[in-house]
């Protein structure tokens, strides 16, 4: 894990810091099963960022202005998470066109989410496809 990104999780509250090492464990799992190489990961917007060769940037986050939530960020120049609503309308809590919000409570829906990641990390090789492949 990048330094950076562990001191920053490091002081989040304990139920935060397991749902972003949950969704980040998720991530490095779709890479490996669909053979997509190193994830680069880093601090962007000072945000834990993670992304594929063949995909667009993941973020996660927590913030204390929203301490019972974390943030699952793409970007919002991509069709990713108006293609998340139609797929997945009622599953996720969405805000605008860039972000998924959990309660830091809430079982995260881990297949789904899983889906989610890996067309984000692959979003270059399917951003033709209707509806990214889905």
């Amino acid at each position: 894990m990048d330094s950076n990104i562990k001191r920053k999780i490091d002081v989040y509250p304990d139920e935060a810091k397991s749902q972003l090492f949950r969704i980040r464990k998720l991530i490095f799992e779709v890479a490996r099963e669909e053979g997509l190489g190193d994830i680069a990961e880093t601090l962007k917007w000072n945000e834990p960022s993670y992304q594929s060769q063949y995909g667009s940037a993941v973020r996660i986050d927590w913030k204390e202005k929203s301490s019972d939530t974390i943030s699952v960020y793409f970007n919002c120049k991509t069709t990713l998470v108006e293609t998340f609503k139609e797929i997945y309308r009622d599953t996720f809590r969405y805000e605008g066109n860039r972000e998924i919000v959990f309660k830091i409570s809430e079982k995260l829906p881990m297949v789904e989410l899983k889906a989610c990641m890996s067309m984000a990390l692959r979003y270059h090789k399917i951003k033709h496809l209707p509806l990214l492949g889905a």
